[in-house]
């Protein structure tokens, strides 16, 4: 099986060679300043190149770090294209919001309607363009915020979460524009040659909003957008990324529309699986330790995600950018058994 084979195969629960080993962009960035040393193409400029988007993204797979493309590298696009003011970040840091658009959920009129084909929306969807052309056998991941995490990034965050229980007709009027939004930023990534598409959704956490908000908001939202997403394609691939723990909302997630689900590091895998039998769950190799540990440690617990059930093998969440690149290249060798 080439790697785009597996993957899509490991999606539908059908027999694989071995284990899909994945980092799919987005929140969960993969990249780090020792991949942007060795290629030469640097951030910021990877974000607004499209070019360079593909290039680097396309270095990841090159430096056998892991067997997909991915694109972007941040979650802001979604909140830029609808007004938010972002710092584009360095080498180290990724881009961030420092200016919100608005004070409050009845606000959500005063918000931009995203525009393909504008802004880094279409840089992001060039660059799919660009590695769709290679022809290489490699995935494509497409990657979009999730709806809760694209509206906190347009407010307040505190303001925000006090609204969506104090303001519920107008916080849903505001979480159906956003989820409208991303639905387009998605479609337009299908159509460009993304072969599945991850969701991240990092403030919708069943720790934050509890179980009856994560399924009004989280669960109403995700599965609109996913919906939408499937519009252009019935059985299209989508993994939705959940961070925190999940222990009070197992119901909830199950009710989610995705193909698999990734979780962060503090989600205990064979917990979880007697929760979701028959769910093709990813992950969830710590980010910190791949920043901080060494590549026995690595090796160690990539056999223990493998030993747990897990269906994709992933970082529980994005990189750090300042991670050693053999920590990263140690997940990939131990999946193939190279170690």
């Amino acid at each position: 099986m080439n790697s785009r084979e597996r993957l899509l195969s490991a999606l539908k629960g059908n027999k694989v060679d071995r284990l899909p080993c994945i980092c799919p962009g987005g929140m969960m960035n993969m990249i780090i300043t020792e991949l942007m040393e060795r290629t030469g193409i640097m951030w910021p400029d990877a974000h607004i190149d499209a070019n360079k988007m593909a290039d680097l993204a396309a270095a990841v797979y090159e430096y056998g770090m892991f067997e997909n493309y991915g694109v972007p590298f941040c979650m802001t696009i979604e909140a830029e294209a609808m007004g938010a003011g972002i710092d584009m970040g360095s080498k180290i840091f990724e881009p961030h919001v420092v200016d919100y658009v608005i004070d409050s959920v009845s606000e959500y009129n005063k918000l931009r309607a995203l525009d393909v084909n504008s802004g880094r929306v279409k840089v992001t969807i060039d660059a799919i363009s660009i590695l769709n052309n290679k022809g290489s056998g490699v995935p494509i991941v497409g990657n979009l915020s999730g709806p809760i995490s694209v509206a906190s990034s347009l407010m307040e965050p505190v303001t925000y979460y006090k609204e969506l229980r104090r303001k519920r007709e107008d916080s849903h009027k505001f979480m159906e524009f956003v989820t409208e939004q991303i639905i387009k930023f998605g479609q337009a990534q299908v159509e460009a040659g993304a072969d599945l598409i991850t969701i991240s959704d990092p403030s919708g956490t069943g720790e934050i909003l509890g179980p009856k908000y994560f399924e009004e908001y989280a669960v109403k939202y995700l599965n609109m957008l996913i919906d939408g997403i499937r519009e252009v394609d019935k059985d299209f691939p989508i993994i939705v990324h959940i961070c925190g723990q999940m222990r009070s909302v197992y119901s909830q997630i199950d009710e989610l529309k995705a193909d698999a689900f990734s979780f962060d590091a503090v989600v205990n895998i064979k917990e979880i699986r007697k929760h979701m039998e028959d769910k093709i769950l990813m992950g969830n190799i710590s980010s910190f330790a791949l920043q901080s540990a060494n590549e026995e440690k690595i090796k160690k617990m990539t056999e223990n995600a493998i030993n747990s059930g897990i269906n994709i093998v992933s970082p529980a969440c994005g990189l750090g950018t300042q991670s050693p690149m053999k920590n990263i290249q140690a997940i990939l060798k131990t999946v193939k058994g190279e170690n």
